[in-house]
């Protein structure tokens, strides 16, 4: 039987506009993790993908919007990694424990895409756009979620999602950069865990 050619809105009509942004999210990240940010221009990630860089720009946007694109695929697979660690039998410490070391595992087992995340800069007065917003905001709300038996209060919750956050990705950002043997034999997962520990207190 004959292949069947998909046409749509794509810019050469062999794609819909979705099937364009997945092509060029992939193929972007493919890049970022061989060889980091630096590895990602607009005429290298054309020529992967076998497009005009002009049909990235009409599509997608410039290269900072590739590389939000990239993000929010990164913080919803984020996401997903931490709803599989967390069990509905198990306390909300050792959920928050849980949590703590499927964040740091998926962070080892990606550093270069992860790191997008936090090197890639805005401009000041930019806004998120609402599907950036809301991949940051699932991943968020889920150590939200987990932390509410524990801290009922809404304020200090917040405050505790954003401490744990930036401490882990401390540990994180040491470890892949093989800074933190310098400071520790322990391992990034031992620490994390102590961190998370002593910060809810005693079980």
């Amino acid at each position: 039987m004959a292949r069947e050619t998909k046409r749509g809105t794509g810019p050469r009509g062999e794609h819909n506009r979705d099937e364009f942004l997945a092509l060029v999210t992939k193929a972007a990240e493919g890049l970022v993790r061989r060889e980091g940010l630096r590895g990602l221009g607009m005429r290298r990630l054309a020529t992967t993908i076998g497009y005009a860089p002009n049909s990235i720009y009409n599509a997608v946007g410039d290269l900072d919007a590739v590389v939000m694109r990239v993000n929010a695929r990164t913080l919803e697979r984020l996401h997903a990694t931490l709803t599989a660690a967390v069990r509905a039998s198990a306390s909300s410490r050792d959920n928050a424990l849980a949590v703590a070391d499927a964040y740091l595992a998926f962070v080892a087992a990606d550093p270069q895409v992860w790191s997008l995340v936090f090197e890639h800069q805005v401009a000041p007065d930019s806004a998120f756009p609402d599907w950036y917003a809301e991949a940051l905001g699932q991943a968020t709300d889920l150590v939200d979620r987990v932390l509410l038996p524990m801290i009922p209060d809404p304020d200090e919750r917040r405050q505790a999602v954003a401490t744990l956050w930036a401490g882990l990705h401390g540990l994180a950002s040491l470890s892949t950069s093989r800074k933190l043997a310098v400071l520790t034999p322990e391992s990034p997962r031992d620490l994390g865990r102590l961190l998370v520990g002593r910060f809810l207190g005693p079980a």
